[in-house]
């Protein structure tokens, strides 16, 4: 049968006239017929598939499960997990997290507390309301709480720290500090008591803070009522806290030098010594305090501290014989004193003081009184109590301040309750009064929430249902703390008042006032003063004697003045605080333990009211935490208590998501954007919308593909009056269909940006060659215009430059137009062509021509010079020339470049004449004539002769 048909038929018993069939012979049969199929009972991985509901299947089935190592099941919805008592490998590991995680619907898989943990965390992020979630781990003490408390921890720290924006180291500083909170607490805050090895004798809230990306970046703790008697009063084969233990175990032989510990002292607070702990629960403990960032140094002060108050707990009196005079204390004592002073760094004659000796105020007078031994007892172990208690509260506090993020950088939390477990022992006091108190607040949560609200709304909103009747503990909860009588408040009553508490009389008061309440009873012939009350879980029979003290819980004020004192630095620290101080304050205002540990759990009843609640119920298989042991009267008991029966009734019968039609619509209105009604198309108009039913209807039937709900979709979803009522098939298909179409949506919308994106591209490719072409026209014209100012320019430069040597050369001619003859004699053609000199005796003033270059000579010859070159042989002419004698007369000189307004004659010499040829603007002046010649150019020649 499948679970579809198997709610379906469940519901439509409850439906068609509730539970009509009662427990005849038929149902008898179909129970025997139940029971006899034990090879399919561990295939139910949800109770309300069980036909028929009954505690006898109900109980079956989990015995089956429980022997095939299967410790979960889902109870509609709430998940019930027994606790097997030893190590399940591979059950909690990181690919086992990984795969629900990322498993499109977790609720198909086997039942895990990996799947409420995913529940909630998607609930934060479909920010259903109310978007903050709280996971309520209940059970009793040993059914395995703490444990379900740090794999869900666990879980969170893992699926919700992968972060890309975050640096890696930011992310493992968060994970590990929330992760290393656990065993810190653990140690200073849980002990080994009858029913469960590692007991939390405290109670935790543990936000876990969510950005809006869903990224864990921080938790906060909240604690209640430290069970802090235990320190120096633990009943028979129970213990201390752990932290003691680890001490003791773990220390090294330095460590314990400095705590003043020798290996084989033993001390009165710490019994049951040889029960195993393992010695790398301190290391690990002291490596998860380096993680939460306290130092070495601080470290030393916190376990000197520790140390001091075990070696308080060695302190023993003895009374002695002048009432006047203090209490004695023997040599041993005298010793441990003395310890303990040291390692508290206070005086030790002044903390024996203040544990003999009281002192009393009578007006503004102060007068000093011994104590009896019994008082100075009481001191003794209010003193451990109280330094043990502000410790633990300071370790919180630090722990708070280290993991807790700014209020700016989160905006939802999914919380993590772990109290203590329901209690029963042979002797029962105000802690388990308080402990038992605090379980019936959770267990009327869940009546309140579940049980009993849930039936009433689908009354209202229009469903056919027949309520299914429960166990209310609510009459147990108004004799607790009810107005204006209550325990509570006569046991207020007695603790403010200025004297002694007497047991016998406030039992008296106690059936005066309460005596109409069934919730308690008292056993008239019991020597022992004692009231019982029936709770939710079972009957439970508390102490009178010492209950209304401990509610005082009072603390000697020259015990604190003294604590002020000290030279630990921490300890100054703690007891440094002005709330210390008003804690010790007498008078009727003076806050008790009851009050304040009932306005605590009113603080936490109000956050889980305004948070979507999940629900976890621990089991304990057997009272002896034996490894797969199953016992069916202790289970079956816990199941009763709990209203796992009564709660698999409403689950299978009932809806468990209700959505007002105003989110419904505004959520799922994208399934059927437009719908039809009465042959009109119209679009869905959420602001006013006239029958918003008929719209959810149409949504509805969109969804599912069919024109209108079918009786058998009519098991999955109902429309009341102002809600729609889902199961979570018809929760998981409405989101798939939504997600299909957010999908599409979004590929739509990616397609069109991609569109928009190419246009955009080829837009801007053609703007960008437009710009490019009109750039490089600009330049273009830029590059013409500039090169022809520079044509301009080199023009006008050059033709300046021709005037100006022109102009030099104009004035360097002197006469040299005076000396051109009309008949120049003509060369023959080869001396012309080779350049030779002809010598003639014409006494005649000698005619020198040469080229390139004129030059006037110092002297003329004495024969006629007639010489011309032309290319490369203008060398020969000048050496030719150099090289004529010369005498004295006159001279005539003419060049063959006159014309070309480029010789340059000279007047005669005086005395010596120098040829010196300078840079000169004839064209060829620079340029070498011969190769082979070691002259390099006539701007590099000096020629000098003598004449």
């Amino acid at each position: 049968m499948s679970s579809v048909d198997d709610r379906r038929d469940v519901r439509e018993g409850y439906r068609n006239g509730g539970a009509t069939r009662s427990l005849n012979d038929s149902l008898e049969g179909e129970i025997q017929a139940f029971l006899i199929d034990e090879d399919q009972l561990y295939t139910y991985d949800d109770l309300t598939k069980v036909n028929p509901v009954t505690p006898a299947t109900v109980l079956k089935c989990l015995q089956v499960r429980y022997s095939m190592k299967v410790f979960y099941t889902h109870a509609g919805c709430t998940l019930v997990a027994l606790n097997p008592f030893q190590p399940i490998p591979d059950l909690y590991s990181l690919d086992v997290m990984k795969e629900y995680h990322y498993a499109h619907q977790p609720q198909e898989f086997k039942p895990h507390i990996f799947i409420v943990a995913e529940e909630a965390y998607r609930n934060v992020r479909g920010q259903l309301e109310p978007v903050n979630q709280s996971l309520v781990v209940s059970g009793e003490s040993g059914a395995g709480k703490t444990w379900t408390s740090r794999c869900l921890m666990k879980y969170y720290a893992t699926v919700a720290s992968v972060s890309v924006v975050k640096s890696q180291d930011t992310v493992e500083r968060i994970e590990r500090r929330v992760l290393d909170s656990n065993p810190v607490m653990e140690a200073f805050g849980n002990a080994c008591t009858l029913r469960n090895n590692n007991s939390s004798r405290f109670g935790k809230y543990i936000q876990l803070q969510l950005d809006r990306c869903q990224l864990l970046v921080g938790a906060s703790v909240q604690t209640y009522l430290l069970e802090k008697t235990r320190v120096a009063c633990q009943t028979a084969n129970e213990r201390n806290f752990h932290i003691f233990y680890q001490m003791m175990k773990g220390a090294t032989d330095e460590q314990r030098k400095e705590w003043k510990m020798s290996h084989d002292q033993s001390f009165v607070w710490l019994p049951n010594s040889e029960k195993t702990i393992e010695e790398d629960c301190f290391h690990e403990t002291v490596e998860a305090m380096v993680h939460l960032g306290i130092n070495a140094e601080r470290q030393g002060e916190i376990f000197r501290i520790l140390a001091g108050i075990l070696q308080l707990g060695n302190v023993s009196f003895s009374s002695s014989a002048d009432e006047s005079q203090p209490c004695h204390l023997d040599a041993k004592s005298k010793d441990f004193l003395q310890r303990a002073a040291e390692l508290l760094c206070v005086p030790a004659e002044e903390l024996q003081t203040c544990l003999r000796v009281r002192t009393l105020k009578a007006g503004k007078q102060s007068v000093l009184k011994p104590c009896s031994q019994a008082e100075c007892s009481v001191r003794r172990d209010c003193l451990a109590k109280v330094i043990y208690a502000q410790l633990f509260e300071w370790l919180v506090t630090f722990i708070n301040n280290s993991i807790c993020a700014d209020k700016s950088t989160w905006c939802n939390f999914i919380g993590v309750l772990d109290v203590y477990g329901f209690e029963c022992f042979q002797t029962n006091n105000l802690e388990q009064l308080c402990i038992n108190y605090a379980n019936e607040k959770l267990q009327q949560h869940f009546v309140a929430h579940y049980l009993r609200a849930q039936q009433e709304e689908y009354v209202s909103e229009g469903l056919q249902w027949s309520f299914v009747k429960y166990q209310d503990n609510q009459s147990c909860l108004d004799l607790l703390e009810g107005s204006p009588i209550s325990v509570f408040s006569l046991l207020n009553e007695e603790s403010r008042l200025n004297r002694a508490s007497d047991a016998k009389t406030f039992r008296v008061r106690l059936e005066k006032e309460l005596c109409d309440n069934a919730n308690i009873s008292w056993d008239k012939f019991s020597k022992v003063p004692h009231f019982t009350v029936a709770h939710y879980a079972g009957k439970v029979g508390y102490q009178i004697e010492g209950m209304a003290e401990k509610n005082k819980d009072p603390v000697p004020p020259e015990l604190i003045s003294l604590l002020q004192k000290s030279n630990n630095q921490l300890l100054h620290q703690i007891f440094k605080d002005n709330e210390t101080e008003s804690q010790i304050k007498k008078g009727p205002g003076k806050t008790t333990v009851v009050s304040k540990f009932k306005n605590s759990l009113e603080t936490l009843m109000k956050i889980l009211h305004f948070t979507t609640p999940h629900y976890t119920r621990c089991i304990k298989p057997n009272p002896e935490c034996k490894p797969l042991t199953f016992k069916k009267e202790e289970v079956i008991i816990q199941l009763e208590a709990c209203g796992i029966v009564e709660t698999i009734h409403i689950s299978a019968a009932g809806f468990p998501i209700r959505i007002p039609f105003q989110s419904f619509l505004q959520r799922y209105a994208l399934i059927a954007k437009h719908i039809k009604l009465g042959g009109h198309s119209v679009v869905l108009d959420l602001e006013a919308d006239t029958c918003p039913q008929r719209y959810v209807e149409k949504i509805l039937s969109v969804a599912l593909k069919h024109r209108c709900l079918s009786e058998e979709h009519s098991t999955l979803v109902h429309c009341g009056r102002t809600k729609v009522f889902l199961t979570q098939v018809m929760l998981d298909l409405l989101e798939d269909q939504r997600k299909k179409i957010l999908s599409h949506c979004a590929f739509t919308i990616q397609c069109c940006w991609l569109r928009y994106q190419r246009g955009r591209r080829h837009t801007h490719r053609q703007s960008a060659t437009l710009i490019q072409a009109a750039v490089r026209s600009w330049l273009v014209r830029n590059r013409v215009r500039r090169w022809n100012r520079a044509a301009g320019v080199i023009q006008s430069t050059w033709r300046k430059w021709r005037l100006l040597l022109k102009s030099l050369a104009e004035a360097e001619l002197d006469d040299a137009k005076d000396l051109v003859e009309e008949d120049t004699p003509a060369l023959t053609p080869v001396i012309r062509e080779r350049g030779s000199v002809q010598l003639s005796t014409i006494p005649e003033p000698v005619t020198v021509q040469g080229w390139p270059m004129g030059l006037a000579l110092a002297s003329a010859p004495s024969m006629t010079v007639s010489l011309t070159a032309t290319g490369f042989q203008k060398m020969m002419s000048v050496i030719a020339s150099l090289n004529l004698p010369s005498r004295r007369g006159e001279y005539q000189v003419k060049t063959n470049q006159y014309t070309e307004e480029l010789a340059s004659i000279r007047a005669q010499p005086k005395g010596s004449v120098k040829l010196h040829c300078q840079r000169s603007p004839l064209l060829y002046a620079d340029r070498q004539p011969d190769l082979k010649s070691d002259v390099t150019g006539f701007n590099e020649i000096l020629l000098e002769k003598t004449l």
